[in-house]
């Protein structure tokens, strides 16, 4: 049957070494290509992230890379942040619906943390057998062989890859290691360049709301509606919730606020004498950006913290430089929301510093349009005294010396009518006259007409808008010192009340002598009067009203109730003119006839 060795034993048969041959030959060709799959896989990974440039997408595309990979039914990616903790935790193979059950995500305890407090590679057959393993909340999925590495982006460490439970039970490997290790490198690439990306964006985006804001500003739009407007673009740009814009005076003081966002209602029309004990009053105080994590219990936040309930990370930069400021812009996000981070807020300085100019700008083209309207006024002023009321004068003149040749006594009635007529005439003109003129002239402070329109600027400053002013009537000759007086204060307490309570974007100031009455009417497009709201301003306006024997009455303005006017009314008889102080008013007023 077959040939025996000399020895009386059989000839080992070739076969079966050859097969084990064929078979380890195999193997090795199965694992080349695994190796060369798994190098493909590598190399398409690396080039698909460095195709993304939105950071969200290639933090997502790294982790699915590497769980794919190294065939982990778990990973994610943990974003370290400025406080060592995890910032962002992006995990893949939970589904949404596990992950609310769940709860929150870590924020970097634990052996989640071990990796932060030691970036480098960590293998683990077991992640449970690790001194810094606690355990899993409820509802977490189990978990045991475990692969961490730290990617780096330059010489910071930026997060950490961790992966979990690879498929068919078996451990990582330090193929498994190299290649995540690898995948690393290229994702600190792609998330460089994506960082660059996003800041150049940011860049640009600034920019943008610069320009179009200055534009805005420089083509006279309302000051108001732009500082809105730059609100908004800043909340866009930076993701923040709330944005608050504080109107600063020159000792400090906050002399009104524009807000837009959530819970912006609290913040709106916020005049106070100090800001000390608000993050305006810090920003003032810092060279740069105020930045807190969390305003709602910020110790430099002493006034109104109630405003900032439910609110977390904050900034707070000035508009404008200590020997012109502007105001301070504020941004916050609600708590829970990440902090700003540097990129978001890199371009805010120059942002603020822009806007600064602009106002600037604004200010001094309207300090020259007013220089231009005041001239304008002085020459209308002249021309009236030297035409209007001379040819008045002749005319009047004419008529007086046309009675004596008229018979008829209706007709002689009617001459002197048109006399007295042209005689009330010319002191209406002589009143606008002085008013034009006193609008301007610092020297004649007692005059109704300039009083008016000082208290009505004044107030613009905490309503954040100018008021409209008309004013009717002879307010320089025919008011009562002690009624003019009292009427300017009447305006600006009306209009600090409107500033503090209305909430409106319009407001319009009446001030009109007739029928031997002064009345001032000032409406709003506010929130009306509340019912039970506190009164004590009203009060004073009554008591000044009740003084001077008139009275004074409020009503909602138009027909849906939304707004308030408020009518305060006195008479004028009894008390000699307060306008008739100066030589030149009294001279023509008190002998203004046609026939003086």
């Amino acid at each position: 049957m077959g040939e025996e060795a000399r020895d009386g034993t059989a000839a080992e048969s070739p076969r079966p070494r050859l097969d084990e041959l064929l078979d380890e030959l195999q193997n090795r060709l199965g694992e080349v290509r695994a190796t060369r799959d798994r190098l493909h896989g590598l190399l398409t990974a690396v080039m698909s992230l460095g195709h993304q440039l939105e950071l969200p997408e290639v933090l997502h595309g790294i982790v699915e890379c590497a769980v794919t990979l190294v065939d982990a039914r778990y990973g994610a990616l943990g974003v370290i942040g400025d406080d060592r903790k995890l910032a962002e935790f992006l995990p893949i193979g939970v589904s949404d619906a596990l992950r609310a059950r769940i709860g929150a995500l870590p924020s970097g305890h634990g052996l989640l943390g071990e990796l932060i407090r030691h970036p480098e590679p960590l293998r683990l057959a077991d992640l449970a057998d690790h001194p810094a393993s606690y355990g899993f909340p409820p509802h977490h999925p189990p978990m045991r062989t475990f692969l961490g590495v730290p990617i780096r982006v330059g010489d910071e460490v930026f997060g950490n890859l961790y992966l979990t439970e690879k498929r068919g039970g078996a451990l990582f490997d330090q193929e498994d290691e190299a290649v995540v290790l690898t995948l690393a490198v290229a994702a600190g690439v792609a998330i460089e360049n994506a960082r660059l990306f996003a800041e150049a964006r940011l860049r640009e985006r600034w920019l943008t709301a610069s320009t179009a804001f200055t534009s805005a500003l420089l083509s006279g739009t309302e000051q108001e509606q732009v500082l809105e407007g730059m609100l908004a673009q800043a909340l866009g740009i930076t993701g923040a919730d709330t944005g608050v814009f504080y109107l600063v005076g020159r000792g400090g003081e906050l002399r009104g606020s524009l807000a837009l966002g959530e819970g912006a209602e609290a913040h709106r029309g916020i005049a106070l004498a100090s800001s000390e004990g608000t993050l305006a009053a810090a920003a003032l105080a810092a060279d740069g950006p105020v930045i807190t994590s969390d305003v709602e219990h910020d110790e430099r936040v002493g006034v109104q913290p109630e405003h900032w309930k439910g609110f977390g990370p904050a900034v707070a930069v000035t508009v404008g430089t200590r020997e012109r400021l502007s105001g301070v812009l504020l941004l916050a996000r609600t708590r829970g929301r990440p902090p700003f981070s540097a990129v978001e807020l890199a371009g805010l300085p120059g942002f603020a510093g822009q806007t600064a100019l602009a106002l600037e700008l604004a200010d001094r083209r309207r300090a020259a349009e007013q220089v231009v309207l005041l001239e304008d006024r002085d020459r209308i002023a002249r021309d009236l005294h030297d035409l209007a009321i001379q040819r008045l004068f002749a005319t009047g003149m004419t008529l007086q010396s046309a009675q004596r040749f008229v018979d008829h006594p209706e007709a002689t009635e009617r001459l002197g009518r048109a006399v007295d007529d042209l005689d009330a005439t010319i002191k209406i003109i002589r009143s606008t006259i002085f008013g034009l003129r006193g609008q301007g002239d610092e020297r004649q402070p007692r005059k109704l007409r300039a009083r008016a329109v000082r208290a009505v600027d004044t107030a613009g400053a905490a309503l954040g808008f100018t008021p409209g002013l008309r004013m009717e009537g002879l307010l320089d000759t025919d008011v009562p010192t002690e009624v003019a007086d009292a009427a300017p204060a009447v305006i600006g307490e009306a209009l600090t009340n409107v500033a503090r309570h209305a909430r409106a974007r319009r407001a319009d100031v009446a001030v009109v002598v007739g029928g031997g009455t002064l009345t001032v009417t000032v409406s709003d497009d506010g929130i009306g009067m509340p019912a039970g709201g506190r009164r004590s301003g009203l009060r004073n306006l009554a008591e000044r009203a009740e003084r001077l024997g008139g009275r004074l009455s409020l009503a909602a303005n138009g027909p849906e109730g939304r707004g308030t006017v408020l009518e305060w009314q006195v008479p004028l008889r009894g008390v000699r003119p307060g306008g008739s102080g100066t030589a030149e008013d009294g001279a023509g007023e008190e002998d203004g006839s046609p026939a003086g």
